[in-house]
């Protein structure tokens, strides 16, 4: 470098601005990763962190304190920025080689991978080895390992790997992204996802990768899709810086599994960070909208005039001529960060820089917002104010001070450190304090009426969130919990965590522990302790229960609900300790209940810090009995002066009362279940009926009782071949009736009839003596029998509503009495009567 003067500035720079040549020093794109050696008048620029941005035309320049004297290098230093582009080439069955495009350092050393896992003592260009068909090699330049060759087979086509499509991703904050990458396994696959190493201390084992789908930071804000055979696709929606990770592929078969030292898809996820350069022409200058950010292809932009929206300009170019205007950027659908305004001429024009495009403050705090401004004209007023106020204002076209605003009334100071800077301090902030500020100044011609943003506040309020629940236990819950705020404040944060009131010695933004019914959890700022965040805790059960009545009646509405004080929120379950699970709602909803759904009831809340049950409730549904069941015992046959014991019994809520009342009779004869008559004769026959009586009604049951005499015990003991005898005996007995009716005067018909229920009793006895030549008592006894009836001749017991126009015809039936002499002998012809022996009627004394 040979010069004239003495030198007053030295530097290195690729573009310029108007007039002005622009230090690399000065541009935001190389900001901390640029230095400058001279020495004996020999320059050396360095650039750290190479990017593909980074490629162009360096040049040096110097000025000297002589007129004129300003020089300029030429023709430069072109710089081409790419990746080392390595590849392995297979040349044989057992040796693959490490070859890049690039002009590379004697003697390199290298990198080599199998299946994504480095090969150790491996530094030569070439890898000797069997080959598997499952295995595949990657290689890289040592000190390059982010650039990596993309895996090859070693023997074959079918080996596992995986490729991505990018190795480095830039987006803006608020937009979206694709991660995608091909694979190809050796095996059947049979599980396959995305995942973030950044988030390990998420997993429940840091050793064991686990689904970004699953990650409660991305929750409803990642897809993965499988367009094709091999190929997947990570989509990520609404970007946060806090996205800005490496970001792998992996995949299991039974017997491998994908877990590579490879790097993935780095994701850089920033503002714009957008600037307006400007090169100078004969008669115009050319304008571009440039970007730290390599942006997608065929963005569209937008350019704006002294703060207004230039139309019909979306082109990453624009050209202009001689003016005093500011020009600024942005790229479209991210207006909210625009470049800052620069001055096409000169340094004179109208402008308004804000110094933060977003800050993050916390509730109770305090924050300084500036703006730097430049004006043509002299400035008649100044002031900030906010947009989203208008209708606080006499005009809503005509902004007005913040100042003046009631709701800042005492926390709002202006301040004019120097010329050209502005900055509003907002004290005691609250979350109402999030908004967009702007600065404006007016001249007597000009007013800056910017459609530009602003800077955009957020006051955070902090929130305990649950992230992940490690284990439950029947006493407690351990969990992971996380200090949450809406946005990050600048600069280190440290935290404060408080449990029951007492302060943890633990500074993280994380906390684990096991948690009690009864725990309480919040976290602050350090330095702001107090300001701390809304409590969290395990739920806190009650229930109530709602009727139309004061008593649950079988057929009503029945409520029941479950509320529980929580934070977070809680989940509610009802269940029955005989039906389980019956809702996950929080009402129990009865729309007609019945006896059935009597029992205990109990609501469960459940949260991350814990779960919580009821007491039992006892649901009883009041009823009226139902029809009432009787019974006798004995249950076979009565005998006269035998006890019997008559029982009654009813489903009823409440329990009934019961009474016995017999057929014609007024007054009860018995109260209770049970009603027993200790000596029973045929007075006592005909029907009893039971009757249950609740508080919600009656039922009554009719029992029908007959006594039966020691003759007809004997045909109840007989089989079924007594009544085939019965049936042959009719025949029999039809004969000897025709043989003796020619001397005997005509009685009552006989017609036969199915066996049926006896009713003997002694007001239907009629006694009539037969003429002396007859030389026997005869007895006339009454047969009745039931319509509804078809019980064989030994049942003795039936439920009836029986009535005296139910009966049918009567028949008479000769029977022999006991007081009578038998007439057969032995070898004689048999008397018929004594097949009527069922019926004999016991001699009374």
């Amino acid at each position: 470098m040979k010069t004239y003067g003495k030198v007053k500035t030295e530097f290195w720079f690729t573009e310029t601005s108007g007039d002005e040549h622009v230090p690399l020093k000065w541009n935001s794109h190389y900001r901390s990763r640029v230095e400058y050696y001279c020495i004996s008048k020999s320059c050396t620029l360095k650039i750290k962190d190479l990017r593909e941005s980074d490629s162009a035309v360096y040049k040096f320049r110097f000025t000297t304190d002589r007129y004129n004297g300003k020089y300029t290098g030429e023709p430069g230093v072109t710089l081409s920025v790419t990746d080392p582009q390595v590849q392995v080439n297979s040349y044989s069955t057992s040796r693959l080689e490490c070859h890049s495009r690039c002009h590379l350092p004697t003697s390199p050393s290298y990198v080599w991978y199998k299946n994504g896992q480095t090969i150790q003592a491996e530094t030569l260009y070439f890898y000797s080895g069997h080959f598997d068909p499952a295995d595949s090699f990657s290689c890289a330049l040592r000190n390059h390992e982010e650039f990596p060759s993309p895996p090859v087979c070693g023997k074959g086509q079918s080996c596992n790997k995986v490729t991505y499509t990018e190795r480095s991703i830039c987006v803006f904050k608020g937009s979206s992204v694709n991660i995608s990458c091909t694979y190809n396994s050796y095996g059947r696959i049979i599980s396959k996802f995305w995942f973030s190493s950044d988030r390990r201390h998420q997993w429940q084992n840091p050793s064991q990768p686990e689904d970004l789908r699953k990650d409660s930071q991305y929750s409803g804000r990642v897809q993965v899709s499988h367009t094709e055979t091999g190929r997947s696709t990570l989509t990520i929606t609404d970007l946060r810086e806090t996205d800005s990770a490496q970001y792998h592929f992996t995949f299991r078969t039974w017997s491998f599994e994908w877990t590579s030292s490879l790097p993935g898809t780095t994701l850089t996820v920033t503002d714009a960070d957008l600037q307006v350069i400007v090169r100078r022409y004969y008669t115009s200058y050319e304008l571009k909208c440039h970007s730290s950010c390599r942006l997608p292809l065929h963005s569209s932009y937008i350019w704006y005039k002294n703060g207004e929206k230039m139309r019909n300009q979306e082109e990453i170019s624009i050209s202009v001529y001689y003016s005093t205007d500011s020009y600024s950027c942005a790229v479209k659908g991210h207006e909210g960060f625009p470049s800052p305004s620069v001055c096409v001429r000169g340094q004179s024009c109208n402008t308004v820089t804000y110094t933060d495009r977003r800050i993050c403050v916390f509730k109770g705090s305090s924050v300084n917002i500036s703006s730097t401004y430049t004006s043509v004209g002299f400035i008649t007023t100044k002031f900030w104010f906010r947009s989203d106020r208008r209708r606080q204002w006499q005009n809503p076209s005509q902004p007005e001070d913040l100042s003046k605003d009631s709701q800042y009334s005492g926390r709002v100071q202006v301040s004019h450190t120097e010329t050209g800077r502005s900055t509003l301090t907002i004290t005691d902030l609250r979350e109402t304090d999030s908004a967009q500020y702007h600065f404006t100044f007016r001249t007597r011609d000009f007013e800056w009426t910017s459609s530009l943003p602003g800077t955009t506040l957020t006051v955070t309020a902090l929130q305990v969130q649950a992230i992940r629940i490690i284990r439950r236990h029947e006493s407690f819950t351990e969990a992971e919990l996380k200090c949450h705020s809406s946005c990050s404040p600048d600069g280190h944060v440290a935290y404060v965590w408080f449990k029951n009131g007492k302060k943890i010695s633990l500074e993280e933004m994380y906390y684990k522990d096991q948690f009690y019914p009864g725990d309480v959890v919040s976290c602050a700022f350090k330095g702001h302790e107090g300001f701390r965040s809304p409590l969290v805790y395990a739920p806190k059960v009650s229930v109530t229960v709602a009727s139309a009545s004061a008593e649950i009646v079988e057929g009503s509405s029945v409520n029941l609900s479950c509320t529980s004080d929580a934070n977070p929120p809680a989940n509610h379950t009802w269940d029955n300790k005989n039906q389980g699970l019956l809702s996950k709602k929080q009402q129990l909803v009865f729309s007609s209940i019945q006896s059935s759904d009597s029992g205990l009831y109990r609501c469960t809340a459940e949260n991350e810090l814990g779960r919580t049950t009821s007491e039992d409730i006892l649901i009883d549904v009041k009823y009226p009995p139902k029809v009432p069941s009787v019974s006798v015992s004995p249950s076979a046959e009565i005998v006269e002066g035998s006890s019997v014991t008559l029982t009654c019994s009813s489903d009823s809520n409440p329990a009934a009362n019961y009474t016995w009342y017999k057929e014609n009779e007024d007054s009860p004869k018995a109260s209770g279940q049970i009603f027993t008559i200790t000596d029973f004769r045929p007075e006592h026959s005909g029907n009893y009926s039971c009757e249950a009586q609740n508080t919600r009604g009656r039922q009554n049951s009719t029992l029908h009782l007959t006594v039966l005499t020691s003759s007809i015990k004997s045909v109840a003991a007989g089989s079924v071949a007594a009544i085939i005898l019965v049936v042959t005996f009719l025949s029999v007995f039809l004969f000897f009736r025709k043989k003796s009716s020619s001397r005997q005067p005509p009685g009552p018909r006989e017609r036969p009839s199915k066996i049926a229920q006896l009713n003997v009793g002694p007001e239907y006895d009629t006694v009539q003596r037969e003429p002396a030549e007859q030389q026997e008592d005869l007895v006339y006894t009454t047969v009745t029998f039931s319509k509804i009836q078809d019980d064989p001749l030994y049942s003795n017991v039936r439920t009836a509503q029986l009535s005296r126009d139910e009966e049918v015809d009567v028949d008479y039936t000769l029977v022999k009495s006991e007081s009578a002499t038998p007439r057969l002998s032995e070898g004689s012809e048999e008397d018929p009567s004594a097949l009527y022996s069922t019926v004999n009627k016991n001699q009374r004394t």
